[in-house]
């Protein structure tokens, strides 16, 4: 006997923007899926017409691009499905699990205000569950489920365990309202359920819907899909993550210099492990992601370990990705891209040098020396660097590297040997050394930039320095 084949789903509401939370749920789905060999699908869940823009759609799908999760097939249109919905309930009114609720919201919300007065539950309880068709009077109705009126509901949860509910503290939850539109939680079931979903992972935040939205594949006679609650996403505070936090969009971090490696990297550990690993790429996630790894407790956003991770996965990365990350970087600080005598400056020089930096941002700074053309703008502090007496020794080292064999170990013998000569701590040149060559008072070493820009650059660059 086969197992069938595992399918998770992403079904974010189109809200402008990726949230960070969103993303650590689809970047779960997308690995769980991807690792188990299955299929992971997106559906966008765009009841809320009002909301629901196609540009807020796009945003979402430039996250998900931007992060490198794929989806297969098409994403879904929660909306477009609305007359399959409706039809789900219309076969549960037939069969006796759901039934007509004629009651106003007069009289839904006097029935809330005396149960407030005499201390029990404000759960209401319709008056209309059991009466026959034959006494319906021709009046607006909602749709609503017969809950289980005794005993209690058990889940079953990859990540919580078992997780019971009592039968009286659930109610006969709307499925249609008396415009006969769905509602969200009659949507889901069935859209999970026609899409084959067979693993939903989300937010414990839906650990209460989950009792909710069981009542109606039990109505309908369908299998449970496998659930796996995570634990949510807090700001350092321990508090639920707001914008008093900092950015809360995918994209934000897109233009802060996060790359994607970094973020998904850095999203997988919050909420799972895999023993101490904090650093690992994504295929090792993929061998290694599975409902054991997650936790209870929420996950801390914690910007240094981010920033850490994001150091690591840029010194990780081939050169080609890099450039592909640089270039989203400018798209998403609205940049200019690099043209492509620049991308393949650029390119070669990471190849060649063991550069890394924090954020995308930091790494493009360090890259200057190829990426911005001589006559450098210097700030105050490069500046400085270039007093008249620098100025005067660099004049003096042109001619002798002239001559010198262009290789590393030849370069740093002679500049070495020229810093000797003159009683001058090698600091004392390189200061100026690293102006001269890269516009900036941080730069990579400057042996490694003589390397890479070569011999007729180098000297062209330090003579037009010493000559200011």
């Amino acid at each position: 006997m086969t197992s069938s084949p595992v399918v998770t789903r992403f079904a974010p509401s189109p809200t402008g923007y990726l949230h960070i939370g969103g993303a650590r749920t689809a970047l779960f789905n997308w690995l769980y899926a991807r690792s188990q060999g299955g299929k992971f699908l997106l559906r966008i869940e765009d009841t809320d017409r009002a909301r629901s823009t196609p540009e807020a759609t796009q945003a979402i799908l430039d996250g998900l691009t931007w992060l490198g999760l794929d989806w297969d097939g098409d994403a879904v249109s929660q909306y477009e499905s609305a007359d399959r919905h409706a039809a789900v309930a219309h076969e549960m009114l037939a069969s006796g699990a759901a039934y007509k609720c004629f009651a106003t919201q007069d009289e839904i919300e006097a029935f809330r205000e005396a149960a407030r007065a005499e201390g029990r539950s404000t759960l209401f309880r319709s008056p209309w569950r059991d009466v026959p068709e034959a006494e319906h009077p021709d009046l607006p109705f909602v749709v609503r489920i017969k809950a289980p009126q005794d005993g209690a509901v058990t889940i079953k949860d990859k990540v919580q365990g078992d997780v019971t509910w009592q039968a009286d503290t659930l109610d006969d939850m709307v499925l249609l309202r008396s415009d006969g539109s769905p509602v969200y939680m009659l949507a889901v079931v069935v859209d999970d359920h026609d899409m084959g979903v067979t693993h939903v992972i989300r937010g414990d935040d839906h650990l209460g819907n989950t009792a909710r939205q069981s009542m109606i594949y039990k109505a309908m006679g369908w299998d449970l899909p496998t659930f796996a609650h995570i634990p949510l996403i807090h700001g350092p505070d321990g508090k639920k993550l707001s914008k008093r936090h900092g950015a809360l969009g995918v994209m934000e971090y897109a233009a802060m210099g996060y790359t994607p490696a970094g973020m998904r990297n850095y999203l997988a550990r919050l909420g799972w492990s895999h023993g101490d690993d904090e650093v690992f790429t994504t295929e090792q996630a993929l061998q290694w992601f599975g409902f054991d790894g997650m936790g209870k407790a929420p996950a801390r956003l914690d910007f240094k370990k981010m920033e850490n991770i994001n150091r690591h996965q840029i010194g990780m990365s081939d050169a080609d990705t890099m450039l592909h990350d640089v270039q989203s970087y400018l798209a998403a600080t609205g940049e200019p891209a690099l043209s492509d005598d620049k991308a393949k400056a650029f390119v070669d020089a990471f190849a060649a040098l063991d550069v890394a930096d924090k954020t995308v941002g930091a790494l493009i700074e360090k890259f200057a020396f190829v990426l911005d053309e001589p006559p450098f703008t210097h700030d105050e502090k490069a500046e400085k660097l270039l007093d008249p007496v620098s100025r005067g020794i660099l004049k003096q080292l042109t001619p002798q590297l002239q001559t010198v064999s262009w290789e590393r170990e030849a370069l740093e013998h002679s500049i070495m040997g020229f810093a000797e000569a003159h009683d001058l701590k090698f600091g004392k040149l390189a200061g100026p050394l690293r102006v001269a060559l890269s516009g900036r008072a941080t730069s990579p070493s400057v042996f490694d930039m003589m390397m890479v820009i070569g011999r007729d650059e180098t000297l062209e660059r330090l003579a037009a320095v010493a000559a200011e």
